[in-house]
């Protein structure tokens, strides 16, 4: 099952989504990450934050919707805040769709200890999150 995980910058929450899936997928369960209006780069926190809790972040990197032009997805979260005042980007295919809607700690500018929370909270709520979707009974959902 290919799950993507989208936002707008594909910089910090999608891409914190698709290493953290990854790492925490049982086999046959594949994550990748797209943004409406990508950034780039990934944000260098992001990366750190991934690497301190000992998930790969080989590969990663900011993307646009044609990264997987070649290969839909099953499934497609967004996990964009609406509440931050985002546009949050649509998949129009046929794809089971939710939405994680994540506040974006990298806007959080605060002292350092903060910003560390703040990144700290975002990787346990996916990790809560993405033990919630592999639990999910798959045979029974549909994209209608």
């Amino acid at each position: 099952m290919k799950v993507l995980f989208m936002c707008t910058a594909n910089s910090c929450r999608s891409i914190l989504s698709e290493a953290l899936f990854n790492h925490l997928a049982p086999p046959g369960f594949e994550a990748i990450s797209s943004g409406s209006f990508p950034k780039g780069q990934v944000l260098p926190r992001s990366l750190s934050t991934l690497q301190a809790a000992g998930i790969n972040t080989d590969g990663l990197y900011s993307k646009g919707n044609d990264a997987f032009e070649d290969s839909p997805p099953d499934v497609v979260i967004t996990v964009c805040d609406k509440a931050a005042g985002e546009a949050c980007p649509v998949y129009f295919g046929p794809a089971l769709k939710a939405h994680w809607g994540l506040a974006d700690p990298s806007e959080v500018k605060r002292d350092e200890a903060s910003i560390e929370a703040a990144f700290q909270l975002t990787l346990s709520t996916i990790a809560t999150r993405c033990q919630a979707f592999f639990a999910l009974p798959f045979a029974q959902l549909s994209p209608t």
